[in-house]
């Protein structure tokens, strides 16, 4: 995606909702020297601090609240403090917690994620009233969980509509970003000759080419079934599905294969903060790239439906692009361990 059609984007789907655009000062300070943690907590004392008495209720829950892991991607009725409240300081606080928990790739992807609320609220038929409350780029949520300014664990999450993004920090250091959800509907708009845009397109261009690229011999190991599932698994489930993973391993792909499915994972790692992304490879690593399995359901060709699962020891990558003639795209990380910093076998 070119940074030009990018901006274009922005422009065109965000005409009331302009001020979700961050300045790169923010940017610049979430992301300093001294470390995720620390820029998380900086930052969402600072949220709290800018918002008036009803909001800060609002966004305050008790670290072992239940709506910490009370996840889900679809459009629904949540809890938190919207974008849409917001204004002046307040929103620019909010927006430097978004920037702290993400790498630059990860806030913009967020932000094409959020820009297409605007586009369904123009494409969809209906009253424009029942529209505007389904889809609207503000309706994205903050919420904290303990107090990060005298709490050693606290954690905060921002989601919406094919958003949601999960922190638990632990004496001021990032233990926890998953689940960790991105979605696109529509996943590609075509706004003429070289002006395609397609959120989450290279996730799903280079496992179709690993699937490409295999063997007959690969195919029946890879290719588990030509129906595709209608979605992923266990969305708005606490923890991730334990099924034992499916398809071919990476020892046993072609060096191309190899090449591309480390291009597969730099495209999901590179969402979050450096500390986290490196954080990720390491327990990849630790854990063995060998024992990584690629599977996929569907189609082969683009426009068809069609889902895939990257699945290691330490994580599970699913993608889903399956509804809307193939034009409605889910993908997820999910922590093996346990997501929300709550180990698997504790639940």
């Amino acid at each position: 995606m070119q940074s030009r059609d990018t901006v274009k984007f922005r422009r065109f789907a965000l005409p009331v909702c302009i001020a979700l655009s961050m300045c790169t000062l923010l940017v610049a300070r979430a992301r300093d020297t001294t470390g995720s943690g620390k820029a998380m907590t900086v930052a969402a004392e600072a949220f709290l601090e800018s918002l008036n008495p009803r909001q800060r209720e609002q966004a305050s829950f008790d670290f072992d609240d239940a709506e910490r892991w009370n996840w889900h991607f679809i459009p629904r009725q949540r809890k938190g403090v919207p974008l849409g409240d917001l204004e002046g300081a307040p929103l620019r606080t909010a927006q430097q917690l978004l920037a702290s928990g993400l790498s630059k790739a990860g806030y913009d992807q967020a932000l094409n994620v959020m820009s297409l609320e605007e586009l369904l609220y123009l494409l969809e038929s209906g009253d424009r009233v029942e529209r505007r409350a389904r889809r609207d780029p503000r309706k994205y949520y903050f919420s904290i969980f303990g107090k990060p300014s005298d709490s050693r664990t606290w954690g905060w999450r921002c989601e919406g509509h094919h958003l949601s993004l999960n922190y638990v920090i632990a004496d001021g250091r990032v233990v926890s970003t998953t689940p960790e959800f991105f979605g696109a509907n529509p996943g590609s708009v075509d706004a003429g000759p070289g002006r395609q845009i397609r959120v989450l397109g290279p996730e799903e261009d280079l496992a179709r080419q690993i699937l490409k690229h295999c063997s007959d011999d690969q195919k029946a190991i890879a290719w588990i079934d030509k129906q595709a599932p209608a979605d992923l698994r266990g969305g708005g489930a606490a923890q991730p599905d334990t099924t034992a993973p499916a398809g071919l391993k990476f020892s046993d792909m072609s060096d191309d294969q190899k090449r591309l499915l480390r291009e597969l994972l730099s495209e999901y790692l590179k969402n979050m903060p450096v500390e986290v992304t490196a954080e990720r490879q390491e327990r990849i690593n630790r854990s063995g790239v060998e024992n990584i399995h690629f599977a996929w359901w569907g189609g082969p060709d683009l426009n068809q439906p069609h889902y895939y699962r990257v699945q290691g020891p330490s994580f599970l990558i699913e993608y889903n692009n399956t509804q809307n003639s193939a034009n409605h795209v889910h993908s997820i990380w999910r922590n093996m361990s346990g997501d929300f910093g709550i180990p698997l076998v504790n639940r």
